[in-house]
C-alpha cells in the first residue's frame, strides 16, 4: 500500500508522533496510524473506529488496551492550533558579543570574520539546546534562530506548550506572532533633489557608497531601475548574498542590487501558499517592494510609459545608492516572524539604511509599544548604526492611529505634492465636470472631443433576459458584459455606478473595463451614488477612454441632464437617448495646486504608550513626505492588482510610498556624512524641514469630510516637510544613542526597571528627570502639571563657528523660556540647552509650537512643540 511508505510506524503511543502521524481519508475525516510492526492499524480519529487491519486479535489488543489514553491524545491533537511564537533569549547576539570588535555604536559588523562564525554556530547551538530541553519532542518545529542583533527563535507549537517557556530559564521576553502589512517621478523636482545631486557630484554619483535596505514583497530584478551600468562605476558590493529561485537567477544582483534574500517559514507555517503567486524567491510578485526600491535608490531618468503614453522620467532619490532586497511579504499573507528574520539579516549584511514600508496591522496587545519585539529589532539596528525608516501608518485622519512608535526609527508621514492629472466629463449642454482619471479621451477622426450618445448603465439592460439575479442586481456597477443589450452601449458612453457590490467590496473597476472592452463602450463614466455617498479617487491608467465622478453633487447634475434628454415609454423604459457626453484626455499633468497637503489615509499622532492610546513624550511621525500619487517600478504580475497588470510603472498611494523618500534622502546624507549616526541623520532631516507650503501659507491636510482641508500640526506632519538640500548642512544637530533610548524607556511613567532590562539588555542607570528629556529634535509634553524644565543638547557638525540667537512661537497657555538666549558654538562643539515651559492657561488637549535657532552663518534650526496643559499649579 503506498500510502504506508510515508508513514512512521509508531510505537508506544507517544503524544508527538501520535500527533504527527495522521492523515486525511478521502472523505475528509481524520485518520491516526497506530504502529506494531509490521502492521498497521488506521482508527478514525473522531470515532476511535478501527476503519482497516491486517490482524484483528491484535487490533483489538491495541485498541482495548490504549482506548482512554488515545481518547486524551486525539483532543491533544485536535484541540490546539499551532502558533508561532517569539522567544526573546538571554545572551548577546553576533553583533554585541563581547568576543569581537564590534565595541563601538555604529561600527559595521564582519559577519564572514572566523569569530562571527563560531558564535553563530554557537548560537544555532543553544537556541536547540533550549527548546529540546523545555518542549516535548515533536510538539514543536523552530522557525528561525535570531542571532545576528537579537538572539531569540521563532518557534511554531501549540498555547500549552509555550506555556512551559514563560517561567523558563533564559526566556526574556516571549510574544505570539503578528500579521504584517503595506502600508507607494515627479518628486524629486518638488522636493528640490536637483540640487542636492549638484553637491554629491550630479546625478549619476548621489548616493554611491550607500546601500539601502528594503524589507518588502522582493524587486522585479529586470526593471530598468535597476539595471547597473559598469562604465558608470566599478562596483565594490561583490560580497553580499543573491538567493536564487523561481523568476530569479544568480545574475539578477547585478552590482545595482547586491543583495537579495527571502523569508518564508514563517508564512509558510501560517498558511498554505499558492505557488503561482507567493514565489520563493526574492522575485517581486505584487509590485509593492520594487515600487519602493525604485523610490528611494532607482536609476535616474528612467522613460516612464505606461499603455503606451510618455508620462516622464522617473528618478530615485539617491541613483546611485545600491539596493539590498529583503523578502518577507507574500501574496497570501505576512508574519512577524519573516519581518524580524529580514532585520536580523538585513543589518548582518551592513546596510546603512532600512526602508520598512511593512509593519503590524496594530500595537501588542500586552506591553508597551515600545517593547514590542519589532521595535526591539529596531532598536538593536540602530544600535549596530543602521537607521531604521519607517512609514507612519495608512489610518488618517483619526488621531492615535500611527503605528511608527519608538524615538529610535524614523516615522514618515505623507503628503500630496502639486501635481494632478484632472480629467473633464463634458456633457452636451456644455456642461464640464471635473473628474479623476488616467485616459486618452473620446476622439473622433481627427483630436477633438468626440460627443456619443450618453447610457445609464441600467437602462441598457437586456429585456426577459435569464441571467443570474447577481448580474441583474449589479447591472448599474457594469461588472458583467453579459446583461447589456451590446447595440445599445457600443459605442457610447455609460454610466455606472458605485453601489453595493463597491461598498462590500465584489465589484472591481477591472470588471467595468473589461465590460467596457467587450461591449465596445466608447468609454465610461464611474459616478458616486447618493445613497452610499462620496467616494475617494485615485488616478488609473484605464485602457479605454473613462472617468470617475466621485462627488454626489456632480453625479445628480449628471443625471439631471442625461434624463433631460431621454424618452421613456408608460413603462420607463428608454426608447430615446438623447444626452451627449465627452471625456478630455486625463493624462497631461498639472501643477497649479497647493502642496504640500498632509494626506487624508496618513496616519496622525500623538504616539502612544500601549493598546490603550496613552500619549507618550515622543513627536510621532517625525517627517513628511510626497506619498500621494507616486510614478515608480512596478511587477507585471501585479497579482492583488489586476488592473496594473503587465505595466512596468504605477501611480500608487501610501505612507509606503513616503517612506522611501526619506530613505533616499537619509542616503544622501550618509554619503556627505559618512561618520554620522543614525540619529545625527534624522536630526538632520528634522530640523531642516519646513512647515510652510507652497502658496507660504501654513500646511494644511486632509480631514474626514471628503475635500475639505484644515490646518496641520505637527502630529499630521511631524517637523514638516523634508529639505533635502538644507539636510546636508544642518548647522546644529541632536544626537542620542542606545543609553540614551534605555535612559528614555527607564524614564517612563510607572516603568518597572527590570521589564526594561529583560526585554532590551539594558540597565536602568542614569534615568532623565522626565521622558521628555531624550535629546530628539521635537519636544513633546502630554501632561504639563504647572512648569518643567527641559533639557536638550547641540552639537555644530559644521567647519566654522557659529553664533545662534533663539526664538519662541509658544502653544497657546504655554509659555517657552530658553537659557541662554544666544550662544557661540565651535566647530564639533556641544551646547546644552535649558527650556522651562509655565502653564498660563489649563487646556482640553495638545497645543503646538516651534523654537528656532537661528545662526550667522545662515543655518536655521528647528524644533517643535507639542504640550498639553493640564494645570497651571
Amino acid at each position: 500500500m503506498a500510502i504506508r511508505d510515508s508513514l512512521m510506524v509508531v510505537g508506544g503511543f507517544q503524544e508527538e508522533l501520535i500527533c504527527k502521524n495522521t492523515i486525511v481519508n478521502p472523505d475528509g475525516k481524520l485518520l491516526v496510524v497506530l504502529g506494531y510492526n509490521p502492521e498497521y492499524l488506521f482508527v478514525d480519529a473522531q470515532s476511535r473506529k478501527v476503519l482497516m487491519f491486517d490482524d484483528l486479535m491484535l487490533a483489538m489488543i491495541l485498541v482495548l488496551k490504549n482506548l482512554l489514553l488515545l481518547f486524551v491524545l486525539l483532543v491533544s491533537c485536535n484541540g490546539e492550533d499551532r502558533k508561532i511564537y517569539l522567544v526573546l533569549l538571554e545572551g548577546d547576539p553576533i553583533a554585541f558579543h563581547h568576543d569581537k570588535t564590534f565595541s563601538q555604536e555604529g561600527n559595521k559588523l564582519d559577519p564572514n570574520s572566523e569569530a562571527s562564525k563560531a558564535y553563530a554556530n554557537e548560537l544555532t547551538k543553544s537556541h536547540d539546546e533550549f527548546l529540546q530541553s523545555n518542549l516535548e519532542r515533536g510538539s514543536y518545529d523552530k522557525i528561525y534562530s535570531f542571532k545576528h542583533i537579537i538572539n531569540g527563535v521563532a518557534v511554531h507549537t501549540t498555547p500549552s506548550q509555550i506555556e512551559k517557556l514563560k517561567n523558563a530559564p533564559r526566556v526574556k521576553l516571549l510574544e505570539e506572532d503578528r500579521r504584517v502589512k503595506q502600508m507607494t517621478t515627479y518628486t524629486p523636482q518638488f522636493l528640490g533633489i536637483p540640487a542636492v545631486w549638484t553637491q554629491e557630484g550630479g546625478d549619476k554619483n548621489a548616493g554611491e557608497g550607500i546601500v539601502i535596505g528594503f524589507i518588502d514583497s522582493g524587486i522585479n530584478p529586470d526593471h530598468p531601475s535597476f539595471a547597473y551600468d559598469p562604465m558608470t562605476n566599478s562596483n565594490s558590493f561583490t560580497d553580499r548574498a543573491c538567493e536564487e529561485g523561481p523568476l530569479f537567477p544568480q545574475t539578477s544582483c547585478n552590482g545595482k542590487i547586491v543583495s537579495a534574500r527571502f523569508f518564508s517559514a514563517g508564512a509558510q507555517t501560517s498558511t498554505t501558499l499558492n505557488e503561482s503567486i507567493d514565489i520563493l524567491s526574492p522575485f517581486d510578485a505584487v509590485g509593492h517592494g520594487s515600487h519602493v526600491a525604485s523610490t528611494a535608490a532607482g536609476n535616474f531618468g528612467v522613460p516612464v510609459v505606461v499603455n503606451g503614453l510618455y508620462y516622464g522620467r522617473a528618478s530615485g532619490m539617491a541613483p546611485r545608492a545600491r539596493i539590498a532586497v529583503y523578502k518577507a511579504i507574500y501574496p497570501s499573507i505576512g508574519t512577524l516572524s519573516d519581518v524580524l528574520a529580514a532585520i536580523d539579516q538585513a543589518v548582518l549584511d551592513g546596510v546603512d539604511i532600512l526602508t520598512l514600508s511593512v509593519g503590524p496591522e496594530e500595537p501588542p496587545e500586552d506591553k508597551l509599544t515600545f517593547l514590542s519585539l519589532f521595535e526591539i529589532f529596531m532598536l538593536a539596528a540602530h544600535k549596530a548604526g543602521t537607521l531604521v525608516v519607517q512609514a507612519a501608518g495608512n489610518e488618517g485622519p483619526s488621531p492615535y492611529t500611527v503605528i511608527s512608535y519608538s524615538p529610535w526609527a524614523v516615522g514618515v508621514a505623507s503628503c500630496d505634492t502639486d501635481r494632478t492629472y484632472p480629467a473633464t466629463l463634458i456633457l452636451g449642454n456644455g456642461l464640464k465636470i471635473v473628474g479623476v482619471g488616467l485616459s486618452g479621451a473620446t476622439v473622433g477622426d481627427g483630436l477633438m472631443i468626440q460627443y456619443n450618445k450618453l447610457v445609464l448603465a441600467k437602462d441598457a439592460i437586456k429585456i426577459n433576459t435569464t441571467l443570474p439575479r447577481i448580474a441583474i442586481n449589479n447591472a448599474e456597477e457594469c461588472q458583467y458584459p453579459e446583461a447589456f443589450d451590446p447595440l445599445v452601449v457600443q459605442d457610447s458612453v455609460v454610466i455606472c455606478t458605485f453601489s453595493a457590490g463597491f461598498y462590500n467590496g465584489t465589484s472591481t473597476l477591472t470588471a467595468i473595463i473589461q465590460t467596457a472592452i467587450v461591449l465596445r463602450f466608447k468609454a465610461f463614466v464611474f459616478v458616486a451614488n447618493p445613497t452610499y455617498g462620496d467616494f475617494i479617487a485615485e488616478p488609473i491608467p484605464f485602457a479605454t477612454p473613462a472617468i470617475m465622478i466621485p462627488a454626489t453633487t456632480d453625479t445628480q447634475n449628471i443625471l439631471q441632464y442625461y434624463e433631460k434628454g431621454t424618452v421613456r415609454d408608460t413603462n420607463g423604459l428608454v426608447v430615446r437617448y438623447g444626452g451627449r457626453a465627452g471625456i478630455s484626455e486625463g493624462r497631461n499633468a498639472s501643477y497649479k495646486g497647493r502642496a504640500p497637503i498632509v494626506s487624508r489615509f496618513s496616519s496622525r499622532g500623538p504616539d502612544y504608550i500601549d493598546q490603550s492610546k496613552n500619549p507618550t513624550d515622543v513627536l510621532k511621525p517625525d517627517i513628511l513626505a510626497p506619498g500621494h500619487q507616486i510614478w515608480a517600478a512596478w511587477s507585471p504580475m501585479s497579482v492583488l492588482d489586476p488592473i496594473l497588470s503587465g505595466h512596468n510603472f504605477a501611480l500608487m498611494s501610501g505612507t509606503s510610498m513616503a517612506t522611501p523618500h526619506i530613505a533616499g534622502v537619509a542616503a544622501m546624507i550618509k554619503q556627505y556624512n559618512p561618520s554620522w549616526t543614525p540619529s545625527m541623520i534624522a536630526s538632520a532631516i528634522s530640523t531642516t524641514a519646513s512647515t510652510y507650503d507652497n502658496l507660504g501659507e501654513p500646511i494644511m491636510a486632509h480631514g474626514f469630510d471628503l475635500y475639505t482641508l484644515h490646518t496641520s500640526a505637527p502630529f499630521g506632519f511631524g517637523a514638516g516637510l523634508v529639505n533635502p538640500s538644507r539636510a546636508l548642512h544642518p548647522g546644529l544637530v541632536f544626537s542620542a544613542g542606545y543609553e540614551d533610548y534605555i535612559s528614555f524607556l527607564c524614564s517612563l511613567p510607572n516603568i518597572d526597571s527590570k521589564i526594561v532590562k529583560t526585554a532590551t539588555g539594558g540597565i536602568c542607570g542614569q534615568l532623565f528627570e522626565n521622558p521628555s528629556d531624550l535629546n530628539l529634535p521635537s519636544i513633546t509634553i502630554t501632561s504639563l502639571n504647572g512648569s518643567r524644565i527641559v533639557h536638550r543638547t547641540v552639537r555644530n557638525v559644521e567647519s566654522k563657528a557659529e553664533t545662534y540667537l533663539s526664538a519662541v512661537l509658544p502653544p497657546k497657555g504655554v509659555t517657552v523660556n530658553i537659557e541662554p538666549s544666544w550662544f557661540i558654538i565651535a566647530p564639533q562643539g556641544t551646547q546644552d540647552l535649558h527650556i522651562t515651559f509655565n502653564v498660563t492657561q489649563a487646556l482640553d488637549d495638545f497645543t503646538f509650537g516651534e523654537i528656532v535657532l537661528t545662526g550667522s552663518l545662515n543655518h536655521v534650526v528647528k524644533m517643535p512643540l507639542s504640550i498639553f496643559p493640564i494645570s497651571t499649579t
